[in-house]
């Protein structure tokens, strides 16, 4: 039987944990990855609440196509895309990872995002995070690929979790998100702060603004809303770790996944992400860092908001794309075969030397 998370980290988390030259683990992680196929003890309360709210997301679709103004069918994605900010740049990237820091403002502002969006406090959701990269694919991971699709999407919430897991948690250090008074303020809080955050303003402020019935306000802006968020953010747990290309360690289960690269709104470089954890962009420079939340926090780099953002130099990524990638990687230098026009026409080249011209002297 294969060593498990019991005995060896299977992932790295920060940048103190690599082992080798560009940001790797010594040790064969394909011989790690398993789980011991145990059954979990399903929680029927969640198991019930996750089908009255899919239930009634279904019904807030038909709503929002058919009833809503045409005020609430515009801002429905922005609210989607707003709601996910709260946990993939603030409880994914600024505390799971510390990939940047932020003043009060950004936190608070951040804090408010992830209680709209229900995923626990960042507390909570920062501690299970980081189990999940030191402990990846084993039965010590909160949402472990190797029990399947399902499982990894949403069925790790419909059960209680794995003893490993709750092993794991104990062990993580979470010193720095102990001494944020902001994080310790939400989750003493948070059972009073989420149900008006989360439920009631989404539902009250569509009325109020633009005359919004409640019956669309709450299945659409509400529990739509939420549900969508949800998903798309399950999804980086579930399909992310198995649909996909591997450019930059094929030996994990990671992937860059193209339905949540084109949605733009985070994380779709998954490969990417568990490779270097502590890159803010999660992805890399240029055309692979051009999502909503990178660009949220660069917007608050630009005021002053967000600093000391950490990014992996490109030739690292190169280094370590050539030694463990998959060989997907489109492209590595000027003049590549599959290099973009649009790339190339959009470089700009300081510098240069004029062209000389000499008479012609074939005629005279």
């Amino acid at each position: 039987m294969p060593p498990n998370s019991r005995d060896t980290p299977t992932g790295v988390l920060f940048e103190s944990d690599v082992e080798t030259v560009d940001g790797g683990l010594s040790k064969d992680v394909t011989t790690l990855k398993t789980t011991d196929g145990s059954r979990l003890q399903l929680v029927w309360f969640n198991i019930v609440l996750f089908v009255i709210l899919h239930s009634a997301s279904l019904y807030g679709v038909w709503l929002l196509l058919a009833e809503a103004t045409w005020t609430t069918f515009l801002l429905f994605i922005p609210a989607v895309v707003t709601t996910i900010l709260g946990v993939s740049g603030g409880a994914h990237r600024l505390w799971a990872h510390r990939t940047f820091k932020a003043n009060t403002p950004l936190k608070l502002i951040f804090l408010f995002l992830n209680t709209l969006a229900f995923q626990d406090a960042v507390y909570f959701w920062a501690r299970d995070h980081r189990v999940h990269h030191k402990f990846t694919e084993t039965d010590g991971d909160p949402y472990n690929s190797q029990r399947g699709w399902f499982f990894s999407h949403i069925g790790w919430l419909c059960c209680r979790k794995h003893p490993e897991v709750v092993e794991r948690g104990k062990q993580i250090d979470l010193s720095d998100l102990e001494s944020d008074p902001l994080v310790m303020f939400q989750k003493k809080y948070y059972l009073l702060l989420m149900p008006i955050i989360c439920f009631v303003l989404p539902t009250a402020l569509p009325m109020y603004l633009w005359g919004e019935s409640l019956n669309v306000s709450f299945h659409v802006m509400a529990l739509l809303r939420w549900s969508t968020s949800l998903n798309l953010i399950w999804l980086v747990n579930s399909s992310a770790h198995m649909f996909g290309m591997k450019p930059y360690d094929k030996n994990i289960c990671p992937v860059d996944q193209g339905f949540l690269i084109a949605c733009r709104v985070g994380e779709g470089y998954h490969n990417y992400h568990h490779v270097f954890p502590w890159d803010y962009k999660s992805a890399e420079l240029g055309k692979y860092s051009q999502d909503v939340t990178t660009k949220f926090i660069d917007f608050f780099a630009y005021l002053g908001w967000a600093y000391d953002l950490k990014s992996v130099p490109l030739d690292l990524v190169r280094r370590r794309a050539e030694r463990t990638g998959d060989g997907s990687h489109p492209v590595w230098g000027w003049g590549d075969k599959d290099q973009l026009k649009e790339d190339i026409g959009g470089t700009t080249i300081t510098h240069q030397r004029k062209a000389r011209h000499y008479p012609d002297t074939q005629n005279t």
